[in-house]
């Protein structure tokens, strides 16, 4: 009976050291996959946060789940979890790709109208302040602050010159901004006129 005892003592102990090795051994893998997925979601967290900031933070919360595993030593738990993780991260950088190039398109696209229309717009509204500015359309220009409309164009102006070298150096969110904000100066000019 003691042999028995003794045999199953050693045979539970053996299993215990087996479980052991076998944890200890995903150990590596495993906080080699936390790495992979961390280095991953590092190089396309800016564009990312930029573009797809929901699919960044889902991609994020399940890395901290694999953390939690790891430092409860549930390394099996992290060996299982990471490949669906990592692919996750992996398609970050693609759909902030996909979803920048859309962004990109649509700005250009409102670039382009804006280019268009704005340049006569401005013209327009000088032409208006010159006629309105000479003597004989006195009667005309009869309630109107001409030297704030003067003011007004100044800045359009200015405006629409920084909306251009923003366009040229390759800054479409801020040229279309810029171009907006010339928009709305010459609408409220036109009004005023």
């Amino acid at each position: 009976m003691q042999l028995v005892q003794r045999v199953g003592r050693y045979a539970l102990i053996s299993m215990a050291a087996i479980i052991l090795t076998a944890c200890a051994g995903q150990k590596e893998p495993a906080q080699k996959l936390i790495g992979d997925i961390e280095s991953t979601v590092t190089a396309a967290s800016a564009e990312a946060a930029k573009y797809v900031p929901d699919q960044l933070a889902d991609v994020q919360a399940k890395l901290g789940t694999l953390k939690a595993s790891f430092d409860k030593q549930d390394y099996a738990a992290v060996v299982t979890g990471a490949p669906a993780v990592l692919s996750a991260a992996q398609a970050l950088a693609t759909a902030a790709a996909a979803k920048k190039d859309e962004v990109l398109k649509a700005l250009n696209d409102e670039w382009t109208g804006l280019s268009a229309s704005l340049p006569g717009d401005v013209t327009a509204i000088q032409s208006r302040i010159e006629l309105l500015s000479k003597k004989s359309s006195k009667k005309m220009a009869a309630g109107i602050d001409l030297a704030a409309a003067k003011v007004g164009l100044g800045d359009a102006t200015s405006l629409w010159s920084k909306a251009q070298a923003a366009f040229a150096s390759g800054n479409l969110d801020e040229a279309v901004s810029s171009a907006k904000d010339v928009k709305a100066k010459i609408e409220s000019l036109a009004s005023s006129l």
